[in-house]
C-alpha cells in the first residue's frame, strides 16, 4: 500500500502568500464565526474559540483566516502536481453547494451516503463503477434490447442507483491524494479511513468537532450554507490556480511528459530533507502506477460475459 504522507503538504504552511485569500468582514457576513451551544463544545477546539455569548461559542476568525490560507496553499500544491482531492459533504445544506463548485474544477466528490470502505476497499468500489460502464455497453451493442421488460427495469434501476452513489467518482482511477470534509462528526468513517491510509485530511471543524485528527483544520461554521459556500469557493479557486499553473508549465514543454524534479534541484532549493524524500518517492512510484492503470483499463471483460452476469443478478 502506497504511503500518502502529509509531510510535503505541511511544508506548504511555510509558503503562504502575504495577501490573505479573504478578509474578516467577508467571513463575518457569511456567519463563519457562529459555533454550537456551549454545552456541546469539544475541549480540543478551545484554541480556536474567541468567546462565549448567550450560550453560544464564537469562533476566532483571525485564526480561521490563517488556517484557510494554509489549506488553500496546500490544495494549490496538490492540484499543481496533477493529483486529486476528494470532497466529502453529505449534509443536506452542503450537497448542492459542493457538487456545483467542485464540478467546475473537475475534482471527485461524494454528496450521497459515504460508501463504507471506499478508501480502504477501493478496488471493490472501482468494480462497481465499471459495472456502470458495462450496463452502458449493453445499451449500445443491442444486448439490452434482448432482455425482458422486467429485466430491463431491474438493470435500469441498478444503473440509476450506481449513478447516484458513485457517478461523481467515475474519473477517480486511484486513491485521492487528499480529502476535504465539511463535517468531521458526520463523516467520521471517512476520516478514519483516510488516517488509516495516511491520506491528508482538510476539514471544516466546528466547535463540537475534534481537530486533532485533521491535518489542515479550518475552524468555521459547518452548518450554515453561506459559510460552507464561502470556504469551498476559496479552496476551489486555489485548486483552479494550481491547475492553470500546471497547464502553463505543460504548454512551455510541448511534446514532453511532466518534468520530474531531480533530487539535485530540490536540494538546491533549500527544501527540508523529509520533503525531498517524499517527493522523490512519489516520482519513482508514479510511472509504475500509470502503467498499471493503463493495463487495468485495457483488460476489460467482454460484453457478452457482462450481459450474462447482469441477467443473473436481475433474476
Amino acid at each position: 500500500m502506497r504511503n500518502y504522507s502529509a509531510v510535503d503538504l505541511k511544508e506548504c504552511k511555510l509558503n503562504i502568500n502575504n495577501m490573505p485569500r479573504t478578509d474578516f468582514k467577508t467571513l463575518l457576513d457569511a456567519g463563519v464565526h457562529f459555533g454550537h451551544l456551549k454545552r456541546k463544545w469539544n475541549p480540543a477546539m478551545a484554541p480556536y474559540i474567541f468567546m462565549e455569548r448567550n450560550g453560544i461559542h464564537i469562533i476566532d476568525l483571525e485564526k480561521t483566516i490563517v488556517k484557510l490560507d494554509e489549506a488553500a496553499s496546500a490544495m494549490k500544491h496538490i492540484a499543481k502536481s496533477g493529483k486529486k482531492v476528494l470532497f466529502v459533504a453529505t449534509k443536506k445544506q452542503a450537497k448542492e453547494i459542493v457538487a456545483e463548485k467542485v464540478k467546475q474544477v473537475n475534482m471527485p466528490y461524494v454528496t450521497e451516503r459515504w460508501p463504507g470502505g471506499m478508501l480502504t476497499n477501493f478496488p471493490t468500489i472501482r468494480k462497481a463503477v465499471k459495472k456502470m460502464g458495462s450496463i452502458d455497453k449493453m445499451a449500445t451493442d443491442g444486448t439490452f434490447a434482448n432482455l425482458s421488460k422486467r429485466e430491463k427495469l431491474q438493470v435500469t434501476r441498478q444503473r440509476a442507483k450506481l449513478e447516484k452513489n458513485l457517478g461523481s467518482i467515475v474519473d477517480l482511477t486511484r486513491l485521492p491524494s487528499a480529502l476535504f470534509i465539511v463535517d468531521v462528526c458526520k463523516e467520521h468513517i471517512a476520516v478514519r479511513e483516510a488516517k488509516r491510509l495516511g491520506i491528508p485530511v482538510f476539514a471544516m471543524v466546528d466547535t463540537n468537532s475534534d481537530p486533532s485528527d485533521i491535518d489542515f483544520p479550518i475552524p468555521a461554521n459547518d452548518d450554515a450554507s453561506k459559510s460552507i459556500s464561502l470556504i469551498v469557493d476559496i479552496l476551489c479557486q486555489a485548486i483552479d490556480e494550481g491547475l492553470n499553473e500546471r497547464k502553463i508549465e505543460k504548454d512551455k514543454e510541448p511534446g514532453t511528459r511532466d518534468r520530474k524534479i531531480s533530487r539535485k534541484d530540490l536540494e538546491a532549493g533549500e527544501i527540508p530533507a523529509a520533503l525531498i524524500d517524499v517527493i522523490s518517492e512519489e516520482d519513482e512510484e508514479e510511472e509504475p502506477e500509470e502503467e498499471a492503470a493503463a493495463e487495468e483499463s485495457g483488460e476489460e471483460d467482454d460484453t457478452p460475459a457482462e450481459a450474462e452476469e447482469t441477467e443473473e443478478e436481475a433474476q
